[in-house]
């Protein structure tokens, strides 16, 4: 009777999993033609949405920057329409769009901590197959696939597993060299309501060009 009840639990805490419209993933030909990679140091970035009246966490992501930079979005709420996503990968994540990212999750209630840690190509590249490869997610389970992940690329073995966002935030603060940002908006609570905000900027954006 445990596991169910446990991930009712998780199905409840984590507000920020499966809302995202139904939507069919994009052809690989137009996620390779969106496919941005950043001109910096190969690395990878945890990203957690955390109440802040509890704090709990509420999801978790993963970017990373190898042969392209894309966003591991488990069961995730983003959706944009110029961003390809196919089985619970974001690509084409240039700087703008993972502002866009940060910027539709935090809100009121909620901020956005992003831990960044620098790879070696050949880590960068393990955790981009990785991510690639996973497949869709069920609901509530964004921090279980991540850790999953983490826990095999070479050097991060000593990732645990957890169903929790900020368990898993807690042990990546305990890796040599991470970087720690925390982004705050004071937007409306309602999360549809921002997402589909910043999908009419994202679009406006891109017909006049910038």
């Amino acid at each position: 009777m445990r596991t169910p009840i446990l991930i009712l639990a998780l199905c409840a805490a984590l507000a920020g999993c499966a809302q995202k419209p139904d939507r069919p993933d994009a052809s690989p030909e137009a996620a390779a033609q969106a496919a941005y990679r950043d001109p910096a140091h190969p690395s990878m970035t945890l990203i957690t949405v955390v109440n802040n009246r509890s704090g709990a966490g509420a999801h978790t992501a993963l970017m990373v920057n190898a042969s392209e930079q894309v966003i591991f979005d488990p069961a995730g709420s983003f959706y944009a329409d110029i961003v390809p996503e196919r089985e619970d990968v974001l690509y084409g994540i240039t700087p703008r769009l993972y502002q866009a990212y940060r910027g539709a999750h935090a809100r009121e209630t909620f901020h956005v901590v992003s831990q960044k840690v620098d790879l070696t190509p050949e880590q960068a590249q393990a955790a981009y197959q990785l991510v690639t490869t996973n497949g869709r997610v069920p609901g509530a389970f964004c921090a279980n696939a991540t850790s999953n992940i983490l826990s095999r690329i070479p050097g991060f073995e000593q990732i645990k597993v957890t169903y929790y966002p900020v368990k898993l935030q807690e042990q990546f603060a305990q890796i040599p060299g991470v970087e720690t940002d925390t982004y705050y908006e004071n937007d409306s609570d309602d999360l549809k309501a921002g997402l589909a905000q910043t999908n009419a900027k994202l679009n406006a954006a891109a017909g006049t060009g910038n």
